[in-house]
């Protein structure tokens, strides 16, 4: 029995070294291999080192409310905490940090330069990726931009308090209402709406789309 066990340890280590290489959306395909696989590809450790791996990020602190999050490590997944003072306007900031002016409102869901008065901080985008190297970010739900983004903060700590659950987007209740909706959609089981409503980080039209896009490969592969 010991050695049974023993040999099951070392096989799970010698997968997580495997798995924790693979990128994201790899990781997300090869946890619905077996039993074993799933409870490797879902440890905590193993998606954070997949998602911050293409950038070198020292550490990710806080778990978002979404586990597609872990599956998407573009760039755009990161975003620099500003906290606006006297004077800032959102053209000058675009200069300070190198980013388009356009690139700043789309992140933080403005309309115009005027939404910057109501605001105590601004998420920037990153523009050098070498910004991140062995940095540690934040997982955080921004209430303006009305996202979730991985934050760094220059001074390397959380300004303020962090978002209280309570306050997410993202309720439990409007997840639910997805997974009924995309369940009927592509006419599946729990298990299947979940999965693809995770590759899409929770994104119903892109879940629909993949799952079309994998039936369609499959009805050709058949003939």
């Amino acid at each position: 029995m010991n050695s049974n066990f023993s040999a099951l340890i070392s096989c799970r280590d010698v997968l997580r070294s495997i798995l924790e290489r693979l990128h994201p959306k790899d990781l997300a395909r090869a946890a619905c291999v077996c039993r074993l696989w799933y409870a490797v590809a879902s440890e905590r450790e193993v998606k954070e080192r997949a998602f911050k791996s293409p950038w070198k990020v020292g550490r990710i602190l806080g778990d978002p409310s979404s586990p597609g999050f872990w599956r998407y490590p573009s760039l755009g997944r990161f975003a620099i905490s500003h906290r606006l003072v006297r004077g800032d306007s959102v053209p000058g900031l675009a200069l300070k940090y190198s980013v388009q002016v356009m690139d700043i409102k789309r992140l933080n869901n403005m309309m115009s330069d005027h939404g910057i008065h109501s605001r105590e901080r601004l998420l920037i985008p990153v523009s050098d990726p070498a910004l991140l190297h062995n940095s540690t970010c934040f997982i955080e739900m921004d209430a303006y931009a009305k996202r979730e983004v991985a934050v760094l903060h220059p001074h390397g700590h959380q300004d303020g308090k962090p978002t209280h659950a309570s306050n997410r987007l993202i309720t439990e209740r409007g997840k639910r209402k997805i997974l009924e909706s995309v369940k009927r959609s592509m006419q599946v089981d729990d298990g299947t709406a979940e999965y693809y409503l995770s590759i899409a980080n929770g994104d119903p039209r892109a879940a629909i789309l993949e799952f079309s896009e994998d039936l369609r490969w499959e009805n050709q592969s058949g003939h």
